[in-house]
């Protein structure tokens, strides 16, 4: 599959095709750029040289940041499990196989965070996780254009007391992990790709785990048409689409973890936890 990474830096933009050769920085704005009709086509006309590659930026200007729940097996579950007492459980069993999928607000480029940037956990909960998730990007003609890797930054405990705290539990300052680059590929990525988490703590590896796309109860398509069926996006949007990769309590994220979440062929999103 060939394939083209885009990455924000100081001076614009930076492409890298599949050979590894990167582009001098273009002087785009980012959002005219990525919402340019047959993405795929533009970044193959670019000159491609062994120029060096600038430091990258968190690939985000004016896209807004959605996710997907529920949309893995393993996430049902868990959030089955962690909301039992407050007698949310039903919420999750139910939304797991009805028609409307559930979707709601992440952030913006004020709450996110790109590759070796730092993550936050809030100071008001006991229980918090990281959550990999392939992330699409939706330019503004409504289409899936390219794809990215998502983190999704969570207080379970919150989210457990109650299901109408889901905003809060997800949404603070950087809690939206995003990045390194934009993939744009030739055609869809497989059902066979694998998102991969690893967990460092003094680096000592404290978890791993790892799961197919192919074990997403939705289709990206089914996802992106919900997001954009009474919605629209200027600047295009990112979606991150849910995960079942979910470390057991009582594991929780401490200050100076590591996380390392990888999607081939998109790479490798590090990040730290805010001392």
């Amino acid at each position: 599959m060939n394939y083209y990474k885009i990455y924000r830096v100081a001076s614009g933009i930076q492409i890298e095709n599949i050979s590894g050769k990167i582009t001098s920085p273009l002087k785009e704005n980012w959002d005219e750029f990525i919402n340019q009709p047959n993405l795929f086509e533009i970044c193959g006309k670019q000159s491609f040289t062994e120029s060096a590659a600038e430091t990258t930026q968190t690939p985000i200007d004016s896209q807004e940041i959605w996710a997907a729940g529920v949309t893995y097996l393993r996430s049902k579950v868990a959030r089955m499990e962690e909301s039992k007492e407050s007698g949310g459980d039903t919420f999750y069993d139910k939304v797991y196989d009805a028609q409307r999928p559930e979707i709601f607000y992440k952030g913006n480029k004020l709450r996110a965070v790109g590759h070796n940037g730092h993550v936050r956990i809030r100071k008001d909960s006991a229980w918090n996780v990281p959550e990999p998730e392939l992330t699409l990007f939706i330019n503004k003609q409504h289409q899936i254009a390219g794809y990215l890797i998502g983190n999704d930054m969570s207080s379970r405990d919150i989210e457990g007391e109650n299901p109408l705290y889901l905003p809060q539990a997800k949404v603070y300052d950087a809690s939206a992990g995003i990045g390194p680059c934009l993939l744009v590929t030739e055609k869809p990525l497989a059902p066979e790709t694998i998102i991969s988490m690893r967990i460092y703590r003094a680096k000592q590896e404290v978890f791993q785990g790892e799961t197919q796309i192919s074990q997403m109860k939705r289709s990206h398509e089914e996802l992106r048409e919900y997001l954009t069926r009474e919605m629209s996006f200027p600047q295009g949007a990112y979606l991150m689409t849910g995960t079942c990769i979910v470390p057991d309590p009582p594991f929780t994220l401490q200050a100076h973890d590591e996380i390392h979440i990888q999607i081939e062929p998109i790479g490798t999103l590090i990040q730290t936890v805010h001392p």
